[in-house]
């Protein structure tokens, strides 16, 4: 008698089982963002019917073609982003990260992380982990320290990882130490050869002293935009030198000391791929290295690709863009969705992050003689009051849907319907699609004998899950 209990239970749970994944096969969901700021992430529920004619453009998905593995989408935590949440009251501070770093219906899940090594013009004042009086040297780094970091930036690190325990964290050096630099200042100068092997041991103390506090550093460019040294701080590191101190210095140093973090070059703008290939043309520097970084204050979002087909082995990430303060949304949201959401994806990133996260209503902190005084934070943070502003919702767009580990696929690009697509760990797929006509167009998503059609407004952007 039991047997058959047992077989009569085990076959309502796989009728039930079967029926569940009947309904998620027939029905599709729609997340959309118009321009005008009246739907936001709107949820819509379509039905997925045979594929039988179309209606309005069709863009056509193909899973068993695929590309780049995602690693994740998110911001830059600066120090002044630090600050701004760690100073919220407890409750409110809890809540913000939950919304962030959360993969809860209502959460955007963001699942990467650039972190400054060290100070970045988003703080309040520039520093390093191993800053000395003048005239002094420490080539031991008995003095190397994380203080600062501890104020705020470890403890809202802690906070995110409690949320989010698997979120890629990537760590950017402005400037290395003064005293390693033949201009002695926080801003501009060149790292100078004698130094070159204690700074690859300042870096790798960075790695193992955030290793102690929990927090593991998935990866780590050389350095923060080597061909800006007006920023403050920053510092002046042409190709031939990253090259030099990657092969002789900073890759050696991983080795011995066993460090798995990935090191990424240039981290630089677009129009400049030579930097970056000519790095990667090296074979001794090249076995050290696992791929490059970009911004986009200049060239173009294709450049991604000529330095992916140059190296194919290596991997290409998407970095840093700022949106100028007070930030216009529609402007923002359309760029951004066409050349980082969809073109940096589409030319082979594996990551696409804003810079930054957090300002205040005033864009502060920021370091004097070249901070950033016009950077809009994601946030807009004023004690407990939040706003979103455009880099929210460019994010959210796809690090909701979107999630580490997703392949992009193949799709084809209509004309007006800039896309790009991904299979996610679960099995679904996510399209990511903006309406670039000035007016509303009927779309069809064709898959395999399927399809699912809907309309998206003039200028928006929707994320079609299905």
């Amino acid at each position: 008698m039991k047997f058959f209990q047992v077989m009569l239970l085990f076959m309502v749970l796989l009728l039930a089982g079967c029926s569940g994944n009947d309904e998620n096969r027939s029905q599709a969901y729609l997340w959309t963002t118009t321009l005008d700021q009246k739907s936001l992430l709107k949820q819509d529920t379509l039905e997925i019917t045979d594929a039988e004619g179309s209606l309005g453009a069709v863009i056509e998905v193909d899973t068993s073609i695929t590309y780049q593995e995602i690693d994740g989408f998110g911001y830059t935590l600066t120090g002044g982003s630090a600050l701004h949440i760690h100073k919220m009251s407890d409750p409110a501070r809890s809540s913000l990260l939950q919304e962030l770093f959360g993969t809860g219906d209502k959460d955007m899940g963001v699942s990467y992380l650039r972190l400054s090594v060290g100070a970045s013009d988003l703080d309040e004042a520039p520093f390093s982990y191993n800053d000395l009086p003048e005239g002094e040297t420490d080539m031991e780094l008995e003095k190397f320290s994380l203080a600062n970091d501890t104020l705020h930036l470890i403890p809202v690190l802690k906070e995110i990882l409690s949320i989010a325990p698997n979120i890629k964290l990537m760590g950017s050096p402005w400037s290395p130490p003064a005293w390693m630099k033949d201009n002695r200042d926080t801003r501009g100068g060149s790292l100078m050869e004698e130094y070159y092997p204690v700074y690859a041991s300042y870096l790798v103390k960075y790695i193992q002293a955030m290793a102690d506090h929990g927090i593991e550093i998935d990866a780590i460019t050389v350095q923060n935009e080597p061909l800006h040294p007006g920023n403050n701080p920053s510092l002046l590191m042409l190709a031939k030198d990253q090259a030099e101190f990657i092969k002789n210095h900073l890759g050696p140093a991983f080795k011995e000391n066993n460090i798995d973090t990935k090191i990424v070059i240039y981290d630089h703008n677009a129009d400049r791929p030579d930097y970056p290939i000519s790095i990667l043309d090296d074979p001794e520097a090249a076995q050290y290295i696992d791929g490059s970084a970009f911004h986009l204050y200049g060239g173009e979002i294709g450049a991604l690709s000529e330095v992916h087909e140059a190296h194919p082995d290596k991997h290409v990430y998407f970095t840093e863009q700022w949106v100028g303060a007070p930030g216009n949304f529609a402007q923002e949201m359309s760029w951004h969705t066409e050349n980082l959401i969809i073109g940096a994806t589409r030319n082979w990133s594996r990551t696409v992050l804003e810079w930054n996260l957090a300002a205040d209503e005033n864009q502060e902190p920021h370091t004097d003689r070249g901070g950033c005084d016009r950077c809009l934070g994601a946030l807009t943070i004023t004690g407990d009051e939040v706003t979103r502003e455009p880099a929210y919702y460019i994010i959210a767009q796809a690090s909701k849907f979107v999630r580490p580990g997703s392949i992009r696929v193949k799709t084809n690009v209509p004309k007006d319907l800039p896309n790009v697509a991904f299979r996610t760990p679960d099995g679904r797929t996510a399209v990511i699609v903006q309406n670039k006509a000035g007016e509303e167009q009927n779309i069809t998503v064709r898959f395999e004998d399927q399809q699912i059609v809907f309309q998206l407004s003039a200028g928006a952007v929707g994320t079609l899950i299905f």
